[in-house]
Formats: C-alpha cells, structure tokens, sequence
C-alpha cells in the first residue's frame, strides 16, 4: 500500500518539483474536462471503472484491485464530494519519471462530507489514439 502511494505521488505531483511548460489552453481544457468526468467515477465510488478509464501508464503502476482496495481505504471515507472548485492547470510536455508526452496537471480545491478540505492533484495525459486518459491522482 506504501509503494503504491509513492507511486501515484511520483506520477501524479512530480511536476511540482520542476517541468517544462509551454501552456496550450485547448489541451488544458480537455484534460479538465477528462478529469472531471473520472473524478465523477471517484465520487461514485466507481473504482473499477475509473481504473478502466485511466491510461495505461496508471495501469501499469497499480493493477485494478490494488486501485479498488487504495480507494476503499483512503478515498470512500472522506464521504460524499461537496465542492470542487479549479485551484491550478499546467501544460507539461516532460515529467521527472515519466516518458515525454503532453500531460496536464491539475489541482482542485475540493470539500468532502468527512473532509472539509482538501486538495486533490490529478495528472491527465494524452494517450496516442488522442484521449487524455488520467496518469496520476492525489489527494492531500
């Protein structure tokens, strides 16, 4: 459970540490607009099928039941989503750890019944059929 966390934190936030940004607002919009309708699966407690939506580089760093348990154990008892409000996008072409590609990493200010708040740190990325699918999530 451990690994796993640092390996959702490294895909999902390394941006933080340092990246390239060239800014695209087409793309950011789009990968918001993807975020959001993963983040809807969270919220409904979906885990299953937000594993199913995410990119394959997700996919490759935690499998479907480690997904469900992590979410079971650390999402489930924040409680129903109450507000999500947009805090921050940011274009990235290059993240520490993670192959070249466009990805954009997204902060929302976000309440819970059980957490009145939080931030949550999700990371998606264009996939080569053109989707932008999530690569990272992170909750703080």
């Amino acid at each position: 459970m451990r690994r796993l966390g640092l390996v959702l934190l490294a895909i999902g936030i390394v941006c933080i540490i340092g990246c390239t940004s060239s800014g695209n607002p087409e793309a950011e919009d789009a990968a918001i607009a993807s975020a959001r309708a993963w983040l809807a699966l969270i919220d409904n407690e979906q885990y299953g099928e937000s594993w199913d939506e995410a990119a394959r580089l997700f996919k490759g760093a935690v499998t479907k039941i480690q997904w469900q348990q992590t979410m079971q154990a650390l999402r489930k008892p924040f409680g129903k989503n109450i507000s999500r409000e947009l805090k921050s996008k940011s274009y990235q072409t290059s993240l520490p750890g993670s192959p070249d590609g466009e990805y954009v990493v997204i902060q929302f200010k976000a309440s819970f019944e059980n957490k009145k708040s939080a931030v949550e740190t999700i990371t998606p990325m264009r996939e080569k059929d053109g989707e932008w699918r999530v690569s990272g999530y992170y909750m703080k």
